[in-house]
């Protein structure tokens, strides 16, 4: 990364004192601690210095369009195009799920409105061979790589057939629990080492995620052993109706990768261009054994948490209003139309072709039959056990006989 064009948000200097009552991940001013700010530095009282710290901001895609060119990722017009197409298939997907479970046709869901271009961005530059651990907003990311749309429809339908994840397909289930996957990660990426595999694991959590003890304790881990791993934190603002400002003291979230000894860095989680060449670059150091990576998504959920939610308790219309100019989309489309590489016959065409996948995939779901009781005991294990093969035959027996009865 060019560190010259990056913005700096804030420098960071460790003093080696005799007592320090330090917060994991959280620099900030403590007895005898300076922090270290363009044009101010408080008195280091004669301490050395061990060492400095900085945080920086990602930025390429403006909210008109306009592109920093010097930090502009190696994409081509086609590539482009593909970014655009999965961040509409995104939403469109988003808004049929928003109106089936309206309908009573899904149960409660979390919406990906306004976090396409974190989303997407970053699965893209994931491998084939890569694992993706996704919390529970992260759709879009599991349609890119190859994640069958109609399964995705029957697992916020509560079935939960559609967590059984294709062999072709290199994912772990949706986390609802929060911070839990990424343990999960770390472990597997732990074990991609341990063979010399060639691979990057990427794991996506909230803001309030990073309050959870197993986040600290998989980036502790992670840290340590150099693990070939992305920590991917979409801060989207808010932990249900917990403001980003009431979760941590910590001016960003990107500077907690210092206390574990790896990078963090934050970057425009509406530009797409910046969060893919973040992750890009992220995902190549991992492979090559240059350890993990914290990246800070700096976002906003337009919708509510989820569909059990209501924002407009917790935050005003003042503030939606600013961060819908900042859509995502519309931001590309700009650019997109500046640079010739689309225009509105192409656009209503990527939106009709979205419309009919999503259309296709929901009638899929709604056609698939009900699972049979039994089916229950077949996806613990890869083959089922004597002990459940047991169990099986007792609930069978029972319900012949209730059904006798």
């Amino acid at each position: 990364m060019r560190n010259a064009y990056l913005r700096t948000i804030k420098r960071m200097g460790s003093r080696k004192i005799n007592i320090i009552d330090l917060f994991t991940g959280m620099l900030g001013e403590s007895k005898n601690i300076s922090i270290k700010k363009k044009s101010k530095t408080v008195k280091s009282n004669g301490l050395k210095t061990i060492k400095k710290f900085e945080v920086k901001k990602l930025e390429i895609l403006d909210i008109n369009g306009n592109c920093n060119k010097k930090l502009m990722p190696k994409l081509s017009k086609e590539e482009i195009k593909k970014l655009y197409e999965f961040m509409i298939l995104s939403r469109v997907f988003d808004e049929k799920a928003l109106n089936l479970q309206r309908q009573g046709r899904l149960g409660v869901y979390a919406s990906m409105r306004g976090q396409e271009a974190s989303i997407i961005g970053s699965a893209y530059a994931l491998k084939k061979d890569d694992w993706i651990f996704p919390c529970f907003r992260e759709n879009g990311a599991l349609i890119l790589r190859g994640y069958p749309m109609h399964q995705l429809f029957m697992y916020w339908g509560g079935d939960e057939r559609g967590m059984q994840v294709p062999n072709n397909v290199n994912s772990f289930p949706i986390s609802i629990a929060v911070g839990t996957q990424t343990l999960h990660a770390v472990g597997a990426a732990y074990a991609n080492q341990y063979m010399n595999k060639k691979v990057a694991n990427i794991v996506y959590f909230g803001d309030g995620g990073t309050s959870e003890g197993d986040f600290h304790e998989a980036m502790n881990l992670a840290g340590t052993f150099k693990l070939p791993v992305v920590f991917f934190c979409q801060n989207n603002q808010y932990a249900i109706s917990v403001p980003r400002s009431m979760q941590t003291a910590s001016e960003t979230i990107a500077q907690k990768a210092i206390a574990y000894g790896f990078n963090g860095i934050q970057v425009d989680g509406n530009d797409v261009f910046a969060v893919y060449k973040a992750a890009k670059e992220a995902l190549d150091n991992a492979r090559n054994g240059k350890g993990p990576t914290l990246i800070e998504s700096y976002t906003y959920r337009l919708g509510d948490h989820t569909t059990s939610d209501d924002a407009k308790k917790y935050r005003n219309e003042k503030e939606l209003n600013e961060w819908l100019k900042k859509d995502p989309i519309a931001r590309l489309e700009k650019y997109m139309r500046k640079n010739k590489i689309s225009n509105a016959v192409y656009e209503k065409k990527v939106l009709e072709n979205s419309s009919r996948q999503v259309d296709l995939a929901v009638k899929e779901y709604e056609s698939t039959p009900l699972q049979n009781p039994e089916e229950i005991f077949n996806y613990m294990y890869s083959e089922l056990t004597p002990e459940l093969k047991e169990q099986q035959e007792e609930m069978l027996k029972n319900l012949k006989e209730e059904n006798e009865s």
